[in-house]
């Protein structure tokens, strides 16, 4: 079996931004109105995994600013989320809450540190023996199928535990809990 596989399943399960939404939103708006964002994140895992496998890595060590731009977004964008989780209600309790979409759940990795952080350390670390087009298809495919599994366990652990998050303080702690773990994510992309 490929090393690879192991690495890429260890990198995702750990706690990460990706983690933390899709937990928090299967907690609060169920698992299946949690599904496109889901896929979402699965599919942009994947496509981020194979664009280190054309050799995007390169491009950013070459590009200085354009990696601290990256991280600068990156980092905006979390603390953003990390901000609206913090004031976050149970459920639909404004009417205008909404799980991510599949799109905006694609778009969240090509700012999403971890994800980066845990592609180019298995591009580099765990090379196959093709091309550049076989490689991306390689990391691409196996971040993507491995974190579709991923992202079901934590979304259902987030829809686990609406049961116990009834009452509002006990919301409250949960998801400011999660909005700090989030917002330390965006001081790790510094780091």
């Amino acid at each position: 079996m490929d090393p690879l596989y192991a690495f890429v399943f260890l990198g995702l399960f750990s706690p990460g931004p990706n983690i933390i939404l899709l937990t928090l939103s299967g907690a609060r708006f169920g698992f299946r109105p949690t599904l496109p964002h889901l896929l979402g994140v699965a599919a942009g895992v994947g496509v981020t995994a194979g664009l280190t496998g054309m050799g995007i890595g390169a491009l950013l060590a070459a590009r200085p600013t354009l990696e601290l731009s990256l991280k600068i977004i990156a980092a905006a964008w979390i603390l953003w989320m990390a901000y609206k989780l913090w004031h976050a209600r149970p459920g639909n309790a404004t009417g205008k809450d909404r799980p991510m979409t599949f799109v905006e759940a694609v778009l969240f990795q090509w700012v999403n540190p971890k994800v980066w952080a845990v592609a180019l350390t298995a591009a580099s670390a765990y090379p196959g023996t093709g091309g550049p087009w076989a490689e991306a298809l390689r990391l691409g495919s196996a971040f993507a199928g491995i974190n579709l599994g991923v992202c079901l366990f934590w979304t259902s652990a987030g829809a686990a535990l609406t049961a116990l998050l009834t009452r509002p303080a006990v919301w409250t702690v949960f998801s400011r809990t999660m909005a700090l773990a989030l917002g330390a994510f965006a001081l790790m992309v510094f780091v």
